[in-house]
Order: C-alpha cells, then structure tokens, then sequence
C-alpha cells in the first residue's frame, strides 16, 4: 500500500463526476496528488485534487495538460484513462458523426494520453496506467455496437500497451457493470436507464476500490483484469 507516500502521484481522464470522480477520491485518501483532467469544470476543496480543463479529443488540450500536469505535479505514476462517453444507435439508422465522437472520445483520447504521459513512466522504470472498460466489450447487442467497439478496442489497446511495456508499466483494465452514476444520461443517444435495466447496480467507490486494489500489488503481482457486476447483472 501506498498510505502517507505524499509523492505519488496521478492523473484520471473524465474526472468530475462518477467513477473518476470516486477515484480522485480514493487516491487523496491515499495521500497521492491527483489531477482530473475533464471538459466539465468543477470546485475543488482538497488540497491533493488539482483540476486542468482538458477535451481528450484535441491533441492540444493533451499537448497542455501534459505541460500543466508536469508542472503542477510532477511525471504521473498512475495514469487512469477513464473519459468516454456512449450511445445507443442502430447501425442502419444512426449518425456518423455521432459516432465519430464517440471513437474520438474513448480511443483516440486513451490513445493521445497513453502517447503523452507512458514515456516518461518508461523512463522511469515503473508506472501503472488503468483503462476504465465496460462488460460491454466483445458484447455485441442491438443499438450498441459502436460503444462496444470503442471498449473492446480499448481492450486490445491495454494488452497491447501491456505487452510493448513489459516488465515496467503495471496494466490493468477494469470493466464496470451497471453503476450508478449519470453516464445513461449523458449518452449522445439512448434512452436506457439504470432503474430501466433492474439489475441492480455498483457505486462508484465500487471501482474506486477495484483500481486502488490494482495498482497496489506487489511482489511483482500484476493485476490485468477485473469485471465488477451487480449480483442480478446477466451480461
């Protein structure tokens, strides 16, 4: 465990509400300075949460909040890629461009921050970065096949990452099932609901957990996966 090492640091992608939200959390219990990088700005009163405005999807927003980051905290030693965002279309009826957004938004954005933050780790010789996943990945159901692709890429991303980075970089994929935040009703499209499903949920402090049980593994432990799913949950 990593309790009173006031060095550690991280940084988690989408932030401000919900499961990253949850995670900053835990890790400023934790003692590591933590920056949450998201589009939606936010009040902080803790004095290890530092907040940088940030849309994953530009390249220069990246391009500064690894110069603020850098600054501001120091080199990341966990990096918990967690923005995204869904949508339910059907792939005969939907919209493109809805759907470029999506991919921009959960690939393109862990890509740009993998690129930017997992250097100076491998230089270091040690880092974790964690990919906040879905049960929907390799999961194809009707209307939700472009948010299970961006997940199941997602997860071929991490195992590659895994494998480019041996033996240094710690990769984990953590894969919520229903969890009780605000994420239905910020979909791009999609009427789902978490009382709609009646499977029950998981909390955000749920995966909290999930991820600071990950990163904290020793004895040269690497903890890769973990699903996480109401009891109820069938999928």
């Amino acid at each position: 465990m990593q309790t009173g090492n006031i060095s550690r640091k991280a940084l988690i992608t989408g932030g401000a509400k919900g499961i990253g939200r949850a995670i900053s959390k835990k890790f400023s219990l934790e003692n590591y300075k933590t920056v949450i990088a998201d589009i939606e700005n936010i009040e902080l009163q803790d004095e290890n949460i530092f907040f940088c405005n940030t849309d994953v999807t530009r390249s220069s927003d990246i391009d500064h909040l690894f110069s603020w980051t850098t600054k501001k905290i120091g080199n990341p030693d966990v990096l918990v890629i967690n923005a995204g965002i869904g949508i339910q279309e059907s792939l005969t009826e939907g919209d493109p461009e809805k759907w470029q957004k999506v991919m921009d938004t959960n690939l393109m954005g862990a890509l740009r921050c993998i690129r930017a933050f997992v250097p100076a780790m491998l230089e270091k010789g040690e880092g974790n970065v964690v990919f906040i996943s879905s049960v929907s990945a390799n999961q194809p159901h009707p209307s939700g096949g472009i948010y299970s692709a961006t997940k199941t890429a997602l997860e071929v991303i991490a195992e590659t990452l895994r494998l480019e980075t041996l033996p240094h970089i710690n990769v984990t994929v953590i894969s919520p099932g229903i969890t009780d935040t605000n994420f239905f009703e910020n979909q791009i499209s999609g009427h789902t609901s978490v009382e709609g499903l009646d499977m029950g949920y998981i909390t955000p402090e749920d995966i909290a957990e999930d991820v600071f049980y990950a990163i904290s593994r020793k004895n040269n432990r690497s903890i890769n996966k973990i699903v996480t799913r109401p009891l109820k949950q069938n999928f």
